[in-house]
């Protein structure tokens, strides 16, 4: 899916799977947090350590930083 520039990662989720958890859409809480496959992350919460930001992402703030990020939903 394609998320537009105006939005965040876990609005255009929600839209397909309207089920995602999520909390404070924040970065606080990690209610959000997915499993990242491929792709590189521009990490934007304030939750996560350096060991899961080489595998994980919230969902409700951060951003792909390059064109593509598949992640494990």
């Amino acid at each position: 899916m394609t998320v537009p520039a105006d939005s965040t990662v876990l609005a255009a989720v929600r839209r397909e799977l309207p089920d995602t958890l999520y909390s404070c859409e924040q970065g606080f809480c990690g209610t959000c947090q997915q499993r990242v496959l491929e792709g590189e992350v521009d990490h934007r919460d304030e939750l996560l350590t350096d060991g899961e930001r080489d595998d994980s992402m919230l969902i409700c703030v951060s951003r792909a930083r390059g064109e593509r990020l598949v992640l494990d939903m």
